[in-house]
């Protein structure tokens, strides 16, 4: 029986898309089917290293430029015109993709142009509902997403029922769609093995995201701890960044980290600060660590997730 070929999508928004593919990647490897990633920027860096014996092509995403101060859902919707054109270009991208891989199913992780119905299309997203500034656009949020979501076979939420998970009202508010369910949360660390590190830290910065807060976040960091004796690792989240390390004081700044060795950092570091985005969380909650959660500002869904999982 001939192998069937998958196509997994992430969006390439920070690296958290990208990371929570992993064992979806590693569950159908193992099953003996055929994958192939596609992505762009960051996510398609980082899946290139995690992945080097996998066939990768590069699929163009929206480029989302985010706003320095203030609401993104805003900046956003200033941008409505690319994201449309993205998905455009991205679902007739796919009709060719389709042909030339002999590709049986697509998997996209929130790229909304991914589905095709000559193969089985499943979407993944924690974000039944898309948290906004203003209560009165949640509705209309609500009703776009569902119907994208409805041009799919399946929608993976990567989430549990009942008290114990972790999007709140994100997926559990309203009832799941018809073609929904929820597959538990999603990390690369259960099917990963911790491996020894040169260097033993007090205080460990995770920095992701799209920019400028990226960045931001990423100086607010060296701010805070550049004049401390306490050893602090940043870990950039720039796996396509030609600067792999440096050193301000104490801290020691790397553009990317192994999963292996970020595993060993995160289960022995005492203090963890990050942003509070969804694949952050199901990392931490699946190693039993807590952390200094920083939502990225003006984006409602992380500032959400923060007051939930307040430390």
């Amino acid at each position: 029986m001939c192998a069937s070929t998958i196509l997994i999508a992430p969006l390439n928004w920070g690296l958290g898309h990208a990371t929570r593919c992993v064992p979806i990647i590693r569950n159908y490897l193992a099953n003996g089917q055929r994958v192939v990633l596609a992505a762009d920027g960051d996510a398609l860096s980082w899946l290139k290293s995690e992945f080097p014996d996998l066939k990768t092509i590069r699929l163009p995403g929206f480029n989302i430029q985010y706003s320095p101060s203030g609401s993104q859902l805003f900046a956003i919707i200033r941008q409505l015109p690319k994201i449309i054109a993205g998905t455009i270009r991205e679902h007739r991208h796919l009709k060719k993709l389709i042909r030339e891989e002999n590709i049986q199913t697509v998997i996209s992780d929130n790229r909304f142009g991914l589905w095709n119905k000559s193969v089985k299309s499943i979407y993944i997203t924690h974000q039944l509902l898309i948290r906004a500034p203003y209560r009165w656009m949640e509705p209309l949020l609500r009703f776009c997403h569902r119907c994208i979501i409805n041009r799919y076979d399946e929608c993976w939420i990567p989430d549990i029922e009942g008290d114990g998970n972790l999007s709140g009202e994100l997926s559990h508010k309203y009832p799941l769609p018809r073609n929904a369910r929820l597959i538990g949360w999603l990390s690369r660390f259960p099917s990963t093995n911790a491996i020894p590190v040169k260097k033993n830290y007090t205080n460990l910065c995770l920095i992701s995201g799209p920019e400028p807060h990226r960045t931001l976040f990423e100086q607010m960091c060296i701010g805070r701890f550049k004049n401390s004796i306490e050893p602090t690792l940043i870990v950039r989240g720039k796996p396509g960044d030609c600067m792999s390390e440096s050193a301000i004081g104490n801290i020691d700044l790397v553009s990317v980290l192994s999963s292996g060795e970020l595993k060993t950092h995160l289960l022995q570091t005492p203090n963890i600060f990050c942003r509070s985005g969804y694949s952050t969380l199901m990392d931490l909650k699946l190693l039993e660590r807590e952390a200094n959660l920083f939502p990225t500002p003006g984006q409602p869904e992380q500032e959400y997730l923060s007051k939930l999982h307040k430390k």
